[in-house]
């Protein structure tokens, strides 16, 4: 492939997974992913900040996340609101279990992505708890449910990856859902 041809951000993405799973994170240049992909290294900073970023930038997550959140029907219960979001960021994942198995096993093995991941989920939580205010639920409340929302999908996500084979996340998060409504119902 030539350096001209499309999709070089998506190609340096690809490079550099295939190279932290075989040599490393640690040991993997930005030179070697630009190699990999048949680009350059300028061209690798044209798109990624550094070699860690690969990894964290350019997910929709949170926008279809919050968007989900944001749009869904003003009348539906808060857990079937989170449940929109959890729908919408359950997509993304489709057809996609290879590709994060491979980068959650390249993030589990360095504290460094470990921090970065940490640090997207608490953006994420925040942005969503301002979705949940902005749709005119109460604080405390907003931001418990932002928080739960990120716990359900780091759970639910965790359980997916795991999976011996390429499942639905979605009723996965359901499942997750359905279990905290029984964790916290008073009987």
């Amino acid at each position: 492939m030539g350096r001209w041809e499309p999709n070089a951000r998506e190609r340096l993405a690809a490079a550099a997974l295939q190279l932290y799973s075989e040599q490393g994170y640690e040991r993997t240049t930005v030179a070697q992913i630009a190699r990999q992909a048949g680009l350059t290294e300028r061209t690798f900073f044209r798109h990624y900040a550094d070699k860690r970023e690969v990894l964290f930038a350019g997910s929709p997550l949170q926008e279809l996340f919050v968007t989900a959140v944001a749009t869904a029907p003003p009348s539906a219960p808060l857990v079937d609101v989170l449940g929109a979001g959890l729908d919408a960021a359950s997509e993304m994942f489709a057809g996609r279990h290879e590709h994060a198995l491979l980068r959650q096993a390249v993030v589990a093995a360095h504290p460094e992505l470990q921090e970065r991941e940490l640090i997207k989920l608490a953006s994420l939580a925040s942005a969503l708890a301002d979705a949940l205010r902005d749709r005119g639920v109460p604080e405390p409340t907003a931001t418990l449910a932002a928080e739960t929302g990120v716990a359900v999908f780091k759970v639910g996500f965790e359980r997916w990856i795991t999976a011996a084979e390429e499942t639905d996340m979605a009723p996965l998060m359901h499942d997750l859902l359905h279990e905290l409504g029984k964790m916290t119902a008073r009987g």
